[in-house]
């Protein structure tokens, strides 16, 4: 299974309403770790999102991940914008002359994305950070190169959701969470969480056959 650009732009727009719906829950992941802002700023980018993709009509399935890059980079503002901007901008840059999405694409978009954050942000694997589940996906992606889009977003959204729960373990290095030492084991990093729900719906999307 490979998507065309405008099925791209489709998946996309799941997305975003994915995490519109999920702003509660990602608000208290962040309220967990000390700040609680993560919720509604990525409910402000995602919204941003639809009012650039809804009247689209994409020329490449690159132009669909670098524009939802760039509306969550301008509207979100903070680290989470730049580095959610990131993911889709530099992972949208990676496939450039593509004409489909599919599992191979899917690795390039999650290892650019994954350089893309670990280049910006500073952080590595183990400092309770989106890169925890983001770094297990793209190992994934790229091990899932020769199945099928939907087995390949499967097995990667399954990776991400192991690094996320991995991520309760670990003592924050980054952000306010950083002040509180063991007192943030035992909850999920919240841009973690985020990264889970955009794979688990890029899943469910290629899974409902469209």
């Amino acid at each position: 299974m490979e998507l065309k650009s405008n099925q791209v732009r489709l998946m996309m727009l799941q997305v975003a309403d994915a995490i519109i719906v999920a702003e509660p829950m990602l608000s208290q992941a962040d309220r967990d770790l000390g700040d609680g802002d993560h919720g509604l700023g990525m409910k402000r980018g995602m919204e941003a999102v639809k009012a650039q993709l809804e009247p689209m009509e994409p020329t490449s399935v690159e132009q669909v991940f670098v524009t939802t890059g760039t509306a969550m980079m301008t509207s979100m503002g903070g680290a989470s914008g730049a580095l959610f901007g990131t993911v889709y901008r530099a992972g949208g840059k990676a496939l450039a002359g593509r004409e489909f999405f599919d599992a191979e694409g899917l690795a390039l978009l999650l290892e650019a994305a994954l350089e893309g954050v670990m280049k910006r942000g500073g952080a590595k694997p183990g400092d309770k950070t989106m890169i925890d589940a983001l770094a297990p996906a793209a190992a994934k992606a790229r091990e899932s190169v020769g199945i099928s889009l939907t087995a390949a977003l499967t097995a990667v959204a399954a990776a991400a959701e192991s690094g996320k729960e991995a991520s309760k373990a670990m003592i924050a290095q980054f952000g306010r969470a950083k002040t509180l030492g063991e007192a943030c084991l035992g909850f999920p990093d919240a841009g973690a969480c985020s990264v889970v729900i955009m794979l688990s719906t890029m899943r469910d999307f290629a899974t409902c056959g469209n």
